[in-house]
């Protein structure tokens, strides 16, 4: 059974700095890219960011570039968003989501249960 478990999450005062994890198992990880999709409250999912099996190859959303960095760990069957200088507007659930091959635009397969990140003073 696939399993993907998000952590990291919290309360952050703008302009600070959350890293998420994401760690996988009944899968091979490495051979499946993976995504961040995020829901703000009230609103509709946005898709964050991808990264392709092996790590070389990342995506993002426009409005993030520059501030998110997606990255993964294969050894450790673990997903990384690393994002900076957060905006109350980043305010959302983060879900990882297993995708179903190993390019960073396959079909999305499986959901974590998400993390809630909360950018306020």
């Amino acid at each position: 059974e696939v399993q993907l478990v998000e952590s990291g999450g919290g309360l952050v005062q703008p302009g600070g700095s959350l890293r998420l994890s994401c760690a996988g198992s009944g899968f091979t990880f490495n051979n499946f890219a993976m995504t961040w999709v995020r829901q703000p409250p009230g609103k509709g999912l946005e898709w964050v960011s991808a990264i392709n099996s092996g790590g070389d190859s990342t995506t993002y959303a426009d409005s993030l570039k520059g501030r998110f960095t997606i990255s993964r760990d294969n050894a450790k069957n673990t997903l990384y968003l690393q994002m900076n200088r957060l905006k109350p507007e980043d305010t959302a659930v983060y879900y990882c989501v297993k995708l179903q091959g190993p390019v960073r635009d396959a079909d999305y397969d499986s959901w974590g249960q998400g993390t809630q990140v909360t950018v306020s003073s």
